[in-house]
């Protein structure tokens, strides 16, 4: 397979569609033109989602009101674990994962509740568990920088505790950065000249993160790194094996998307942006074949997603949805393993009544 190649949906203008408005997955819209069937952006948050409620006690000790830990260290590229584990031997800690958030600051604390993560106030009670984000924080929902600060929070508490708690480069991290340095710039599009900004608005952009964005949000997202591989798995935020025209080994990879975000070109983060949007690359008759091509590369026994939420996999919205797919429940019970049991979907489309997805790794049963 070509690198990064065959991917299906890729925005050649910058125009990621929301979860939930029926976007065919290989449509191309020319962002001059628009997208008709995506409601015009009023600057507002998006719709809520019945969820539970977030544990008792959470709002008196938000992680944005708290003092930071002596010590404190958000934009470290790693944060060395101060304590031992807790059974007093080398065995590190049980492997969690996140899918995407977008926003969902209350939905996020319930999930992670719910799996043991936090306690009521918030704060890492998981000892020497490791946690990792799979990236896309912010847009579509009520408040990303709240969450940004919640996983910068935990990074700390955990380490701390003798586990930790990391985070990945999504493509909306990408399109805020862009958004916040280049603005209205016009960039090179295959569907007509766009900026970031105006991308990033159409994709669900937030006024009230873009008013909160702060110097040390930016320095943090500009270190995470793209990929990683723990325990036999591949993590990474997209399915796509565009990650592959930047390297031929993970730490190549990384090292190559952190250069483009120093140099700071607006058509070369551009490009970055446009690449880590292509999605699909696991599904489908060819999708094992993708996915061999990746750990063959990187390394890890099975890959680890977010991006495409669960339902646009099993065709049950966008172009591939059934006739009736619109009167249907979308209901996400978990992660989705799929590809020859080679790859392993964790957005659970909490932007289209979904659920946010927290599992333990290896998945089991």
């Amino acid at each position: 397979m070509t690198q990064g190649a065959s991917q299906g949906y890729e925005p050649g203008a910058g125009y990621e569609p929301a979860p939930g408005y029926g976007t065919a997955p290989d449509f191309e819209p020319a962002y001059d033109r628009g997208y008709p069937s995506a409601p015009a952006y009023d600057g507002g948050p998006a719709a809520p989602v019945a969820v539970p409620a977030p544990p008792a006690g959470y709002e008196a000790n938000r992680p944005d009101a708290l003092p930071a830990p002596d010590g404190y260290t958000p934009t470290a590229h790693d944060l060395p674990v101060i304590t031992p584990t807790h059974d007093g031997g080398d065995r590190p800690g049980p492997l969690y994962v996140v899918g995407d958030v977008h926003g969902f600051l209350d939905e996020l604390l319930a999930a992670l509740h719910e799996n043991g993560l936090v306690d009521t106030g918030g704060h890492w009670s998981a000892g020497s568990a490791r946690l990792w984000f799979l990236g896309d924080f912010t847009d579509r929902g009520p408040d990303g920088i709240g969450v940004i600060e919640l996983v910068m929070q935990l990074s700390a508490e955990a380490a701390a505790a003798g586990g930790y708690c990391k985070a990945l480069m999504g493509n909306h991290e990408l399109l805020l950065l862009g958004a916040h340095r280049f603005g209205d710039t016009p960039v090179n599009s295959t569907g007509g000249t766009a900026s970031f900004l105006a991308a990033w608005r159409l994709n669900g952009g937030q006024p009230s993160d873009m008013e909160r964005l702060e110097d040390r949000h930016l320095t943090w997202i500009s270190r995470l790194d793209a990929a990683h591989v723990t325990d036999g798995h591949l993590l990474l935020h997209s399915d796509t094996t565009a990650y592959l025209d930047y390297g031929s080994s993970i730490e190549e990879m990384n090292d190559a998307v952190t250069g483009v975000l120093q140099r700071g070109d607006a058509d070369e983060c551009w490009d970055l942006f446009r690449k880590f949007t292509k999605r699909f690359a696991f599904r489908g008759d060819d999708g094992p074949e993708a996915a061999r091509e990746l750990l063959g590369t990187y390394g890890g026994r099975r890959v680890v997603h977010g991006h495409s939420p669960i339902p646009y996999l099993l065709g049950e919205v966008g172009g591939d949805a059934a006739p009736d797919a619109e009167q249907r429940p979308h209901v996400v019970h978990g992660p989705m393993v799929y590809a020859e049991n080679l790859a392993v979907a964790m957005d659970g489309g909490v932007t289209m009544e979904g659920r946010l997805l927290v599992a333990q790794l290896p998945l089991v049963g």
